[in-house]
């Protein structure tokens, strides 16, 4: 029988995990600090101590879970995967449904901030601003979405779940926003089932060069410390990506095994992806809240098909295929650090309608500058015919 219930959620993790990551923290073995060394080599001994003593001490797991379960949050099966979402409904009769896309390292938690002003805006100070009704997937195979059970969910599968999960809740018209993994599935979501998609709205999306001689010439000073940053990300930046993408599963089982090890590799990003301008990361983003992202990884012990979603990436052969350009009308935002889009070589592939440039934020705006994310999704919104 083909399962299609819609079922209410609550997040509650048992007090034997928590005391278990408890004791795995204080129980961690700890290298040796190089002196001089910074960040150039990766978290530092001495930071992570640190932040992995507050966890263990001073971070409060039931004050995030209840923050989280604020919201109401469902489950649902689709394409034999359990399926965890946010569904947050304005009051507003014109409300537009909105599809939002998290990414990794990320939670449907990055988008908190955005659900008052998006769904209530008059609340917010914006009686103007157009009002949305809010889907917040968390991605299959990651947090409370659970382990993925079997090998093939590559961007284009989670782009079908994603519209089946729409459908599923009778929204036959909607727009999707998403950064990072949600900047390849949004605008894939978009191209493959245009037909319900009014507008696609992207941060962190990936543009390549055309290999065109003029559009080369044609770049801006702006646009050519943008290629150099991207290339200086793929050179010394992508290890990650790469050991993921390629042994996701040795990958996988040092994470499982070391929450000490799980928060490196996360914070890690949250230092190197957010605002250049900040020393730390939780002065770009509060700590609770990176330690929210850190926990929700460890307490659902997704780390294996977290990894393998970059396999599948990877090996997905139609990735990266020639494809005709996207119809569906598409916004980008970029931000000041680690956002590496160029327009000229995004117009190649993507239907651009509205194109936005920030001097602040980083990868993860909703977290960072989530004023400017929200201003800008009104505005690319607004601005679309329904």
């Amino acid at each position: 029988m083909h399962d299609t219930a819609i079922r209410p959620f609550r997040i509650d993790i048992a007090q034997a995990d928590l005391d278990d990551l408890h004791q795995r923290l204080t129980r961690t073995r700890w290298i040796d600090e190089v002196p001089g060394v910074g960040w150039e080599r990766g978290v530092p001994t001495a930071y992570l101590r640190e932040l992995a003593a507050y966890w263990a001490d001073k971070f409060d797991w039931r004050a995030a879970e209840a923050t989280l379960n604020a919201d109401p949050q469902f489950t649902t099966t689709i394409d034999g995967q359990n399926l965890h979402f946010l569904h947050i409904r304005s009051a507003r009769p014109d409300a537009t449904p909105l599809l939002l896309i998290h990414g990794w390292p990320g939670t449907p938690a990055d988008f908190l901030d955005l659900i008052g002003p998006l769904t209530a805006p008059a609340a917010h100070g914006d009686p103007d601003a157009p009002a949305f009704h809010l889907v917040i997937p968390t991605l299959p195979g990651h947090g409370f979405s659970g382990p993925l059970t079997e090998t093939g969910w590559h961007d284009g599968r989670v782009a079908a779940a994603l519209a089946e999960l729409m459908a599923r809740l009778g929204y036959d018209r909607y727009g999707v926003q998403g950064g990072d993994h949600g900047a390849f599935v949004a605008p894939r979501l978009a191209r493959e089932h245009s037909e319900h998609v009014i507008g696609v709205h992207a941060n962190a999306l990936v543009t390549f060069p055309t290999g065109d001689p003029a559009d080369m010439a044609a770049l801006t000073d702006t646009e050519r410390q943008r290629l150099a940053a991207m290339k200086q990300f793929q050179d010394d930046g992508s290890a990650y990506m790469s050991l993921a993408g390629s042994r996701p599963h040795t990958l996988a089982q040092l994470l499982a095994d070391s929450p000490v090890g799980q928060l490196g590799w996360i914070v890690e990003k949250y230092k190197e992806w957010t605002d250049a301008s900040h020393e730390l990361p939780e002065q770009a983003i509060d700590r609770d809240k990176i330690l929210t992202t850190v926990a929700i990884y460890w307490l659902t012990d997704t780390a294996r098909s977290v990894c393998d979603y970059y396999y599948e990436r990877f090996h997905d052969h139609t990735m990266f295929a020639p494809k005709p350009k996207g119809t569906v009308p598409t916004g980008v935002a970029v931000f000041a650090t680690g956002d590496y889009a160029i327009r000229r070589f995004a117009e190649k592939a993507h239907n651009i309608v509205h194109w936005s440039e920030f001097y602040s934020g980083g990868h993860f705006p909703a977290l960072e500058v989530p004023e400017l994310l929200v201003g800008d999704i009104r505005e690319f919104f607004a601005g679309l015919a329904r």
